[in-house]
This record gives structure tokens, C-alpha cells and sequence, in this order.
């Protein structure tokens, strides 16, 4: 049977019966499929349309000015340039810190001498800081200590600033400097580098060979305040803390108890005798005494108990002197003889304790000398407002002006401020103003007691006598002439150690440096220490190093 195909795909839809099956079905016609065909293509173009022109609205209109910056973020990005750090010198322009470039920062690494007794002095930094991405966000090298951290300003400089363009891809394709970098300007200090090697050599050696916990040394221009060396041990690496070693640190933490105290001047120590010119002078100015009075030493002090009569107190000289005027008890030290002008006894007047104090804070033993460069602590002039804050319902009694006399009970002070007050000594009055800045002649201010050249003089003339016949014989020497006293201040009982003080100045007659040494919690069986190391450090100066000698 022929098939009518015309009739199958004609063009309106038809039923048409399948003649070998007995089937009916309807087909369309070819008109309409295409119909159907374009109104579905229509409805998807439609669609695509109305999503491209929902998106382009959403990038240029509702979200354009955030993706622009965002695409400006992506392919514009700050990049710093780091600052040189500031070089210090010493005085005769030696490098104390310096910079070297890295091929493993972008910032330039610290340097430090390796001369030792620095430590305290220079301090250390720390680097700019980044985050575990490599975005910094600390762009300085900032101070973390010492001359670092209290001149920061001078050193630091001022950070650039680098623009840089990349591609898609990651890779820059352009860049250009915003900000040039400023480097910080150099510091030149009062310090000479080899002389304050020299003091740490000495320190250290004696302290190891002797017993001795610790100790420092300061030597000062008196005109000027410029510190010459200060020095103490023991003391910290700069080039391991900067470089942040954490070996170093657990074992520097886990060693001494105050690893960045400065004992020149933040460490407080007993002076003992070492304040002796002081209350000498006190007691001329103020009339106790004259240059000829005379006290007999007979080795102990026995002061009967006014409320238990019979019963007596007992203050020790640490020998028998005999007869003794205020020179040749300066140059012996007699115990016995600033006993009594101190707190009286007998016929004899005394200072008294207000006036100690006075006297003390004249020459600034207990206040900060307010050097630019160094932390700094007060020092402690027991008196009996200090008694009864620091020991309540305990009054002040005749034996603590005693003690106090010769530079005992809590009587404290710090090696800078000891030496400012020997400077104070050795120009007559004239208090220098310390400073670690080279050519800085610092200002100066007055004691402010008024005690006459005459005294000064009878006091120089102790301190020399102590050097060629007395407790510091071991300075006299034949090519300079030095004034000098020491001090041994015990620190408890018998089984507690000592400290051992040497204060002076030289030349003798027209005095320009004063020098400050203290050895620090000895044995007290210990014979050497603070005379020891000046002694050797004037013989290396007198063979090897004239620089300071006239």
C-alpha cells in the first residue's frame, strides 16, 4: 500500500491511521514546529540578555567605585623602603653600631662592636615586623635599650615608599618611588671606646678572680659632664638580642637575676666610707669641726645606754688611730672620728641626721643627674621619715646616725651619681651635668650649700693624704698625682660580703677627670677591689694610653 506523504506532513495537523499496524496518531505541521522552535530560542536569547545587562548594571553601577579600587588594589601595591639606622661613634669617631645590607631582608642588619663592656650602654633594637603573609606593619627598627632606645629620634630616619604595578598574573610590570627613604643622622658620643674596654677588662677580671658578683666604673670630665667610659658587669650581648637568638635569651633569663640592669646608674649600692669627704665637708662648713680639731680612735666607740645605765653600745673602728684631724681621718678613714661629727658624742657636736641628709642631697648623692642616654634610680638617705616608712613602729635612734655617718644602714647611692658628686668636689661646688654627647658641654648647677674653697681644699688635702699614706696608697704613683678615698661597706652579718669603693680625681692640683669604681658583693676576707682595678687602669694609661694624663 502507498503511503500519502502529503497527506502525513501536510500543513495543518491531521490524524493519520498507520495501514500495517491499525494505528491513528496526529503530526504537526512543518509551520508550526518552526514556530515553536524560534518562540523557545527567543525566550532563552531573552533571558541571557536580561542576566548580562542585571550584571553589567551590578559591575558599573551598584559595585563599580568598590571593584575599581579593589582592581586598583590588585594591581597597585605600597612597598616600604627602609631607613639606614643612624651610625654611633665613639669620640674619636671608632664605630660602636653600624649597618650591613642583607640579601635575606629588605632592611639592613645591625652591627655592633665587639670590644666588650657596651652592652648596657649601646643597648639593642629590634627590626621592622611583618606578618606570616610578609605584610609589615612596623616599618622602624626601633631602640629596645641604652643609647638605641633613648636616642631613637636622632637615629631612626624616616621610611620610603615604593609603588609597584602587576599584571594579572601576578608579575610587576612598571614601578615608581613615592617617598625617597631619609637616613637617621649619626651620634658621636663622649665615650672613648678604648678606654671603656679597657675599665670592662679590669672589672670583669677582678670580679672573677676575686669573688666578686659584680661591678662598674664611670670616669667624667668634670667641666664638661661628658662620660669618658661606663662600664659594668656582667652585661648583655647588643648583637644577640637584636638578632633575637632565642638560645641566648633562655639562657640569658635563665642565668642572672637582672640581666639588663645598668649598675652605673640604676644599680644601688652601700657606699660606706666612700661618702666621707661629703660629711667632712659638712661638718667644716657648718662649723662641728675645724681643719685642726683632733678626736681620739681608741678602735671602738662605747656609748652608754641613757635608759640602761651600765649597759653600753658598741661602734667599731676597724682599727686604733690614735689622734686624728679631719685630713688624716679622711686618709686612714677612722670610723670612730665621723661617728662622732656625725651624730656627736660626749664634748664633741655632731652633723646630726637632718643635716647628713642635707648635706647629702646637696651634692646630689640621692636624686637622678638627669643624663640623656641611660635609665636612671634615686639613691636613699636614711633619715627618720625613711625609718618609719620602711620600718614601722621602729623610732630613730643615735646608732642609726652613726652608721649612717660612715655610709652605712640604708644609705644607697648609684656609681653616676656618686661620681657627678666627686666632679662636684673636685671644681669646688660646680655640680657637671652628665652626658654621653661628644663636644656637648653640658650646663652645670651649684651645691646648693655654701661651703668655702678653704674647706674644699682641707678635704682635697685628705683625700691626697689617703693616697700617699693612707687606705688608697695603692694609687700613689710617680707620674700622676691622684686624690682619692675608699670605702668598704659591709652588707649584713658575717657571712654576708662587702662592697669595695674607690672615688677620686686627678690631676691633683687642677683636677679634670673624676673616676667612680665599685667592686660589688665580695668576700669580705677579700683584700683587693675597687683600688686594684684603678691602680691597673692608670699603669695601661701610663704605658699605653697617655690620652688622659697631663
Amino acid at each position: 500500500m502507498v503511503t500519502d506523504f502529503t497527506t502525513v506532513f501536510g500543513e495543518e495537523d491531521t490524524p493519520v491511521t498507520d495501514p500495517n499496524r491499525g494505528t491513528t496518531f496526529w503530526t504537526a505541521s512543518r509551520g508550526s514546529r518552526l514556530k515553536n522552535r524560534f518562540t523557545f530560542l527567543f525566550v532563552i536569547a531573552a533571558a541571557v540578555l536580561v542576566i548580562f545587562i542585571w550584571q553589567l548594571w551590578q559591575l558599573q553601577i551598584e559595585k563599580g567605585q568598590a571593584l575599581a579600587i579593589e582592581s586598583q588594589q590588585n594591581t597597585l601595591s605600597q612597598t616600604p623602603l627602609f631607613a639606614q639606622r643612624g651610625v654611633i661613634f665613639d669620640r674619636e669617631d671608632r664605630r660602636l653600631a653600624w649597618n650591613n645590607s642583607s640579601t635575606t631582608t629588605p632592611f639592613s642588619l645591625r652591627s655592633y662592636t665587639d670590644s666588650g663592656g657596651f652592652g648596657h650602654l649601646l643597648g639593642y633594637i629590634s627590626y621592622p615586623q611583618y606578618d606570616s603573609k610578609g605584610i609589615f606593619y612596623e616599618y622602624k627598627t626601633l631602640g629596645k635599650d641604652g643609647v638605641e632606645k633613648y636616642f631613637q629620634d636622632i637615629l631612626v630616619g624616616q621610611e620610603g615608599t615604593k609603588i609597584v604595578e602587576t599584571n594579572a598574573l601576578g608579575n610587576p610590570i612598571s614601578e615608581s618611588v613615592v617617598r625617597q627613604p631619609r637616613s637617621g643622622s649619626d651620634l658621636k658620643l663622649s665615650i672613648d671606646a678604648v678606654m671603656q674596654e679597657k675599665l670592662f677588662e679590669l672589672i670583669k677580671s677582678t670580679a672573677e678572680e676575686r669573688g666578686f658578683s659584680a661591678g662598674a666604673g664611670v670616669i667624667i670630665d668634670v667641666h664638661t659632664g661628658e662620660i669618658i667610659a661606663a662600664t659594668d658587669y656582667p652585661e648583655y650581648s647588643s648583637s644577640e638580642l637584636t638578632s633575637g637568638n632565642p638560645e641566648y635569651i633562655n639562657s640569658l633569663t635563665q642565668g642572672e637575676d637582672e640581666p639588663f640592669l645598668n649598675r652605673v646608674s640604676a644599680g644601688r649600692f652601700t657606699p660606706g666610707s666612700a661618702i666621707k669627704p661629703f660629711l667632712a665637708l659638712a661638718a667644716l662648713a657648718e662649723g662641728v669641726i675645724s681643719p685642726w680639731t683632733t678626736i681620739v680612735s681608741t678602735g671602738i666607740l662605747r656609748v652608754e645606754n641613757p635608759y640602761q645605765p651600765g649597759t653600753y653600745s658598741l661602734f667599731p673602728d676597724w682599727k686604733e688611730h690614735g689622734s686624728v684631724n679631719v685630713r688624716s681621718a679622711l686618709a686612714v678613714s677612722s670610723n670612730e672620728f665621723f661617728y662622732q661629727i656625725g651624730g656627736g658624742y660626749k664634748s664633741q657636736p655632731g652633723l646630726g641626721i637632718t643635716r647628713i641628709a642635707e648635706y647629702s642631697n646637696a651634692f646630689g648623692l640621692a636624686e637622678e643627674t638627669g643624663i640623656d642616654g641611660m635609665s636612671e634610680v634615686t639613691g636613699v638617705i636614711p633619715t627618720p621619715a625613711w625609718k618609719e616608712a620602711n620600718f614601722a613602729d621602729d623610732i630613730w635612734r643615735l646608732g642609726d646616725t652613726y652608721h649612717t655617718s660612715i655610709g652605712q644602714y640604708g644609705y644607697q647611692v648609684t656609681p653616676l651619681a656618686m661620681v657627678r658628686a666627686v666632679a662636684g668636689l673636685a671644681t669646688g661646688g660646680s655640680l657637671p651635668m652628665p652626658t654621653l654627647r661628644s663636644g656637648d658641654r653640658s650646663s652645670s648647677k651649684k651645691v646648693s650649700k655654701d661651703i668655702s674653697a678653704e674647706d674644699y681644699r682641707v678635704v682635697w688635702e685628705g683625700m691626697r693624704r689617703a693616697v700617699t699614706k693612707g687606705t688608697a696608697k695603692g694609687l700613689d704613683v710617680d707620674y700622676l698625682e691622684v686624690a682619692a678615698k675608699t670605702g668598704t661597706a659591709e652588707l649584713g652579718g658575717d657571712e654576708v660580703g662587702l662592697n669595695s669603693w674607690i672615688i677620686g680625681f686627678w690631676p691633683y692640683e687642677e683636677p679634670q677627670y673624676a673616676f667612680t669604681v665599685v667592686m660589688a658583693d665580695g668576700p669580705r676576707s677579700n683584700t683587693v677591689g675597687g683600688v686594684y682595678v684603678m691602680r691597673r687602669l692608670l699603669d695601661w694609661m701610663h704605658l699605653s694610653y697617655p690620652n688622659y694624663l697631663p
